[in-house]
């Protein structure tokens, strides 16, 4: 169910940096993982689980992986794997969106990303099809 992003090379701090947050602002749900990671899995399935679209960076599999786990450790404060971001917010890692989950609070901000993407989506292709119609 998660989708990967493909691999980069030779970027700039800047360059990265800016990827990573592209990533985090065109995707509801991303998981910055590697794929030997327990607690990374344990993130993954739980997404699997409540039938919620992710995106997965593995960090391992990628050729900047490390400068991305140094810039989101800037970034979150912890260089731990996974980071996990939903709507565009840190939520923390596997225990702490688990935890999110148990208490009813982590569903919502999904469906209130899938809800903004829906309707940008729906305004975008109303203003096309009108556009088209003229």
């Amino acid at each position: 169910m998660g989708n990967r992003v493909p691999t980069s090379v030779g970027l700039s701090n800047d360059a990265a940096v800016n990827q990573i947050q592209e990533i985090i602002s065109d995707n509801c749900v991303v998981i910055f993982s590697k794929t030997t990671c327990y607690y990374c899995k344990m993130a993954k399935k739980l997404f699997d689980d409540m039938n919620v679209n992710y995106t997965a960076v593995e960090l391992d599999m990628n050729t900047n992986g490390s400068q991305f786990q140094d810039i989101l450790h800037q970034m979150t404060g912890a260089r731990t794997l996974p980071r996990v971001f939903v709507n565009g917010t840190f939520v923390g890692g596997a225990t702490d969106t688990k935890k999110l989950h148990e208490e009813g609070k982590l569903l919502p901000l999904v469906h209130q990303c899938q809800y903004i993407n829906s309707t940008v989506r729906m305004q975008f292709t109303s203003h096309f099809n009108l556009q088209l119609n003229v």
